[in-house]
């Protein structure tokens, strides 16, 4: 079987584009979907994610309207652009999901994330692990004369490095709520 022989833009206006047009690099997706508030929603959506192998990296979920039962859940996930689509496509074909929007694809959004730390020590320790919490804007929640219990808002990056900052200094627990996303503009 001889090769084919395509001039270069040869078929971009064909039905039979012969180069390949898919992508093998991971890519990180903020997946809004409103869904009903039923009981089985979030098993439904989670079991395609398990049942297909892919990750979930980040999981929240919260009724946003009492009145029509409906709930939020922001799902962070990775995969090829295809994978990606394919997970979409997937989701929204689930009967009791009302909408899926990709907020990394459809434009800018704001992504925050709470998390709690558990920081225990004496001394220096103590006074550094407050002074970085300070640079952070980190708010004490709880203190003994052994620990501190730390709130800290922000962007998935700026938690990591807390926690990267924190563990010389007595870093013991970590409680994180995942992320809350929102696109930004009118709409």
């Amino acid at each position: 079987m001889s090769p084919l022989k395509i001039k270069k833009g040869a078929t971009s206006h064909s039905a039979y584009d012969l180069r390949p047009n898919f992508s093998d690099k991971e890519e990180r997706h903020t997946l809004a979907i409103l869904v009903e508030n039923e009981p089985g929603v979030l098993a439904r959506v989670i079991g395609l994610f398990s049942g297909r192998g892919y990750n979930i990296e980040s999981l929240t979920v919260a009724e946003v309207d009492h009145l029509g039962h409906r709930s939020r859940i922001t799902i962070v996930t990775t995969g090829t652009p295809q994978i990606i689509t394919q997970i979409k496509a997937q989701i929204g074909r689930i009967v009791d999901v009302h909408t899926v929007n990709d907020l990394t694809v459809e434009g800018p959004s704001v992504e925050r994330e709470l998390a709690l730390f558990k920081v225990t020590g004496t001394g220096d320790h103590r006074i550094e692990a407050i002074r970085l919490a300070d640079i952070f804007r980190a708010s004490v929640v709880d203190s003994t004369l052994e620990s501190f219990v730390f709130e800290i808002t922000g962007t998935s990056e700026k938690i990591d490095a807390f926690a990267d900052l924190m563990r010389p200094l007595g870093l013991q627990e970590i409680a994180r709520t995942g992320v809350a996303a929102l696109s930004r503009g009118a709409i």
